[in-house]
């Protein structure tokens, strides 16, 4: 499912218009971006939890010439599963 399909599954199931469910949506996924460049995390109980993790910078290979290269250290969203998206699965 992409995003315009998750809004064509929000309008029907509450009964809006399209461009209703779009604000809706970009709303939700809005607040989540920003909390979590804010350093904060988010929950959303019986679905998952999204934070932040940082990666340490590190040695890699380039594939085709197996020189070594640096890694720079970078922040990155990881998100965990709740109960209730797990038993859904």
């Amino acid at each position: 499912m992409n995003k315009s399909e998750l809004i064509d599954a929000v309008a029907i199931d509450t009964g809006t218009t399209k461009a209703a469910a779009k604000i809706a949506v970009d709303a939700v996924l809005g607040n989540i971006s920003s909390a979590l460049a804010n350093g904060g995390d988010v929950a959303i109980a019986g679905f998952g939890s999204f934070s932040v993790k940082h990666r340490t910078a590190r040695t890699g290979r380039n594939p085709q010439t197996g020189a070594p290269l640096q890694i720079a250290a970078k922040k990155t969203a990881v998100f965990k599963a709740g109960k209730g998206l797990n038993d859904a699965l």
